[in-house]
C-alpha cells in the first residue's frame, strides 16, 4: 500500500489540496477546549483532548511506547507522509498528523469527534 506522500507523488499541489474536499477532516476551528478526538492511524491508536489554543492531552501510539504518555503537546498539522503541511487541520483520514515535537503518525483512518458536551 503506498504511503500519503507515494498516493501524491508528482499531482500539482492544487490537486492535492482539492482532495481534502473529499475526506473526513477536523479543522482546528472546528474544536473546542473539552473536546475529544479518537484517531486511529494504520498503526496505533491516539487519544487527543483540547486543551486550549493550539494545546492537547495526547496518549496513545508513540507517546505510550515512549512512557510519555499522556502529554501536552501542539499539533503542527497534517502532512501527505512528506514535507508539506495543512497547519489548520488536526485530523484528516488518510493523512498524518505531526505533532509539536515532530513526530509524525502513520496514515489516519478513521477519526471520532466528541464535543466536550459529549465527553464530560
Amino acid at each position: 500500500m503506498p504511503t500519503p506522500s507515494e498516493h501524491h507523488a508528482g499531482l500539482p499541489l492544487d490537486s492535492v489540496l482539492g482532495s481534502l474536499k473529499t475526506l473526513h477532516v477536523v479543522y482546528k476551528s472546528d474544536i473546542r477546549p473539552g473536546d475529544f478526538l479518537e484517531v486511529r492511524t494504520r498503526n496505533s491508536r491516539y487519544t487527543i483532548r483540547v486543551l486550549g489554543e493550539n494545546l492537547f492531552l495526547v496518549s496513545g501510539g508513540w507517546f505510550d511506547r515512549q512512557g510519555c504518555g499522556p502529554m501536552e503537546i501542539s499539533i503542527s498539522g497534517c502532512t501527505w507522509g512528506g514535507s508539506t503541511i495543512k497547519v489548520d487541520i488536526v485530523a484528516a483520514c488518510g493523512l498524518c498528523i505531526e505533532f509539536g515535537n515532530r513526530v509524525t503518525t502513520s496514515a489516519i483512518q478513521r477519526i471520532v469527534h466528541l464535543p466536550r458536551e459529549i465527553g464530560n
